[in-house]
C-alpha cells in the first residue's frame, strides 16, 4: 500500500511518485489522511490494498477522492464534497434537495447524500470542511484568469473564508510547456478534455480524458501539451485568498456616518 512520505528519502522510504493517476472506476480510490491511527480500511469498509486502491497517509487536510461509474455513490456526512460530472445525467441528492445534472457541471454538497445512478464524474471529500451548497456549469471553454506560461483558470466553487478548500477549472493551451513548479498542499482533479503529459522528477505520465490524479503537496511537476489542449478540474483542499472578519464586501463597503 502506498503511503505519503515527507522524509528524506532512502532504501526504506524510496522516492514516491509526485503525480499518481486512476482510471474513473467505481467507489474509493484515494485516502488522504493526517492522523496515521486512523484505520481507513475499517473507517471506509474498503480494503484499499485489496482493491488496488492508495492510500496517502500524513497529510494536513483530510480528503478522498472517489468516482461514480454508473452506479450509485454515498456521500457520507463529516464532509463537503466537492464533484464533477464528466458524463451522463446522474441525480445528486442531499440536504439541498434533489438535482438531475448534466454534463461539465459542478458542485458541493455539505454532509450525507449521494450522487450518480447514470453517467460518471469525481467526488473529493474535504472531511471536517462545511461549505455553501453550490451547484454550477456547465464549464466553459477557457479560464477567466491568467495563469502560469499563458494557462487561464477560473474559480468554480470559492472559499467561503480565507484558508477554505475550493474548486478550479485550469486551461492549458496546446503547445504548452509549464515550467516546473510545485503546490504548497495537495492537489486531487481530472483531465476532463484533450491530452498532453505531466513531467515529474521520476518520469512522465501520460493525461487523457477521464482520468483521476492526486498530486502530492511540494511534488514538482508541470503539464505538456502538444496538438491539443488541456481542460482540468483541480481541487485545492486550502487557500490563501478569501474573505476574513475583517476583509469583506459587506463591510469594505459599509461607511458609518457621524449622528446629527
Amino acid at each position: 500500500m502506498l503511503r505519503l512520505n515527507h522524509g528524506a528519502t532512502s532504501a526504506e522510504h524510496p522516492v514516491q511518485p509526485t503525480f499518481i493517476s486512476y482510471p474513473l472506476d467505481h467507489g474509493l480510490l484515494a485516502d488522504l489522511q493526517p492522523d496515521p491511527r486512523v484505520d481507513l480500511q475499517a473507517d471506509r469498509g474498503v480494503d484499499l490494498q485489496a482493491e488496488r486502491r492508495t492510500d496517502l497517509q500524513a497529510d494536513r487536510f483530510p480528503a478522498s477522492l472517489s468516482a461514480w461509474n454508473n452506479a450509485r455513490l454515498e456521500l457520507k456526512s463529516g464532509a463537503t464534497h466537492f464533484g464533477y460530472v464528466y458524463g451522463g445525467q446522474p441525480v445528486l441528492e442531499c440536504a439541498a434537495g434533489r438535482f438531475t445534472l448534466q454534463p461539465g457541471m459542478y458542485f458541493a454538497a455539505v454532509e450525507a447524500g449521494s450522487i450518480g445512478g447514470a453517467g460518471r464524474g469525481m467526488v473529493v471529500s474535504r472531511w471536517g470542511a462545511r461549505a455553501f451548497f453550490h451547484l454550477g456549469g456547465p464549464i466553459e471553454t477557457t479560464g477567466r484568469l491568467r495563469y502560469i506560461d499563458g494557462c487561464t483558470d477560473s474559480l468554480l466553487v470559492p472559499p467561503v473564508v480565507k484558508g477554505d478548500a475550493c474548486l478550479n477549472l485550469l486551461h492549458i493551451p496546446a503547445g504548452t510547456r509549464q515550467s516546473q513548479h510545485t503546490h504548497p498542499s495537495y492537489r486531487v482533479g481530472m483531465i476532463v478534455q484533450g491530452h498532453g503529459h505531466c513531467v515529474t522528477p521520476v518520469g512522465q505520465v501520460a493525461l487523457e480524458p477521464g482520468q483521476l490524479f492526486v498530486i502530492r503537496a511540494g511534488g514538482q511537476h508541470s503539464f505538456h501539451t502538444d496538438q491539443e489542449a488541456l481542460t482540468v478540474i483541480a481541487f485545492h483542499p486550502d487557500s490563501d485568498f478569501g474573505p476574513t472578519h475583517t476583509d469583506h464586501p459587506m463591510l469594505n463597503r459599509t461607511h458609518l456616518t457621524r449622528s446629527t
